[in-house]
């Protein structure tokens, strides 16, 4: 999604709103996948301050990922955190946040990222999944295997 701040460069307290979709790939981080079967919804608003440009936007959407327990697929909403980000003047940005030059900035990898900031460890399919036997991988949920538990 890129959005054109030329509108708001010049103005001191210029503010444009922001409604639209990123597209999110899949992503495996720290171990674990992550696929997105549709765009990210993305809203907020770009500001002007007079030294930088601040990015304030919410993200919902869907994500599927595995059960740490069981390893079955499960569907998960997510609504990470407010995103608030500032690019700094002449497309130089902070936190590592890179900028098109002129007057297009182009928001899908601050989305990625802020995602990734807020993704939780691990993601159950629920709080009592027994999880897969560690001799031979049943699924526990399923009813016992018959294994002995020695």
């Amino acid at each position: 999604m890129t959005i054109d701040v030329s509108t708001i460069l010049k103005e001191l307290g210029g503010k444009i709103d922001i409604n639209g979709d990123v597209e999110m790939s899949d992503t495996d981080f720290l171990g674990e996948m992550y696929h997105f079967n549709e765009p990210v919804k993305v809203s907020g608003s770009v500001s002007n301050n007079g030294k930088s440009l601040i990015l304030k936007a919410n993200c919902t959407g869907h994500m599927t990922t595995q059960c740490a327990r069981c390893m079955k697929d499960i569907s998960m909403q997510i609504d990470p955190d407010h995103i608030r980000t500032v690019i700094g003047p002449g497309g130089k940005t902070i936190n590592r946040i890179i900028a098109d030059t002129g007057v297009k900035i182009d928001i899908d990898d601050i989305v990625a990222n802020n995602f990734l900031m807020n993704v939780e460890g691990k993601y159950l399919c629920s709080e009592d999944c027994k999880g897969l036997c560690q001799h031979c991988g049943a699924d526990l949920n399923e009813g016992d295997c018959g294994c002995s538990q020695e």
